[in-house]
């Protein structure tokens, strides 16, 4: 074992030791192992879809109650579009309401609309499915799924409306602080709550609510940390922004800020499974594998299965053991090598003549 890698096999055996560190590198080491990578992708390609369709429905829906006042429709939309900092302005002037032709008409087109954004919850739920390792036979069928749909969209509807006012606040306030404050404690407790419902209705209900909970305060309150870094870029960093880049800066930056916010409620499931299932330590360096290696590994043949008359089992040849015990248990067989003597194959002088006469 030469030095690199015994100081490697070191850092691991400590953060296996304490379990803030074990914690947060099993989450990423279980984030890899779901290719979860590759789900933030489908689901941002998704979110930014379904977003222009959305916003089109809350815009045609907030011309139609705020028709004959409009500051109110104004401060409302800027609320709004508080949830998306890098490109609020501009989204505020791209997208437009439906017009109202007929009730029928403008009914038909928001369902159409609605129709349309319903690929990303779909997306959540493969997710979702994937990161707690559901077999095929236990996922929902598609009845539920469209259900579950429906039931995302509206929980998604619930937290603009209720952030839209919590974002009245600063406006409310100006620069009052202890107004601002709370504003933003009250925001952290909503996000964690949409969080909580939205995990809820795209997990399998196989998994229990009380295991939700973690994440969506991971969630919670990183998305209310990323808005306000989000806020801050736009009003210090990027004020000119969009009249520069124009169209492909609010394309480019709606889907970087859907992909921020998908790669981050990932993370957040993920530490709800490892978390739920325990899936700590974890080894940077093989062998050896932990007890949470193995089963982790159980858990994604896990995902393999089908039909429900499918088994899938894994067998492992050596015992599960910590980075520690590998060190020391390597440590011992060096150590006994080392003393080891070859026994001397000369025969005395006495026995040599014997044989020679």
């Amino acid at each position: 074992m030469n030095s690199a890698e015994r100081t490697l096999r070191h850092v691991d055996a400590y953060q296996q030791r304490h379990t803030p560190l074990a914690v947060t590198f099993a989450v990423i080491k279980k984030f890899g192992d779901d290719r979860a990578g590759n789900l933030v992708s489908v689901i941002a390609y998704s979110g930014f879809v379904a977003m222009f369709p959305l916003l089109l429905i809350f815009f045609t829906i907030l011309g139609l109650v705020l028709a004959h006042d409009p500051s109110a429709h104004r401060a409302v939309t800027n609320s709004a579009l508080h949830n998306f900092p890098l490109v609020g302005e501009q989204l505020s002037t791209n997208v437009h309401t439906l017009k109202r032709t007929s009730v029928v008409g403008l009914v038909v087109g928001l369902v159409v609309v609605a129709w349309g954004s319903l690929g990303l919850a779909q997306a959540g739920m493969y997710a979702m499915s994937q990161v707690w390792n559901v077999p095929g036979p236990e996922r929902p069928r598609y009845a539920a799924r469209l259900l579950r749909s429906v039931e995302f969209l509206g929980v998604l509807a619930g937290g603009v409306l209720v952030t839209t006012v919590l974002a009245s606040f600063g406006t409310i306030g100006g620069h009052w602080l202890p107004l601002r404050l709370l504003g933003e404690a009250l925001a952290v407790i909503v996000n964690i709550g949409q969080y909580l419902l939205a995990f809820r209705i795209l997990t399998p209900h196989r998994v229990g609510t009380r295991a939700l909970v973690p994440g969506a305060v991971l969630g919670g309150v990183g998305w209310t940390v990323l808005l306000a870094a989000g806020g801050y870029l736009v009003g210090h960093q990027l004020k000119h922004a969009g009249a520069v880049y124009g169209t492909f800066g609010l394309v480019l930056g709606l889907l970087a800020w859907i992909y921020l916010g998908a790669r981050l409620s990932l993370y957040a499931a993920e530490l709800n499974t490892v978390l739920d299932y325990r899936l700590w330590p974890r080894t940077m360096v093989q062998p050896p594998f932990t007890d949470a290696d193995q089963r982790m590994l159980e858990l994604r043949q896990r995902t393999a299965i089908v039909r429900a008359e499918q088994e899938v089992h894994a067998t492992f040849t050596d015992h599960p053991m910590t980075q520690r015990e590998y060190l020391d248990q390597n440590g011992r067989s060096e150590a006994e090598t080392s003393t080891l003597t070859v026994p001397s194959e000369e025969v005395p002088s006495e026995d040599r003549k014997g044989g020679e006469s």
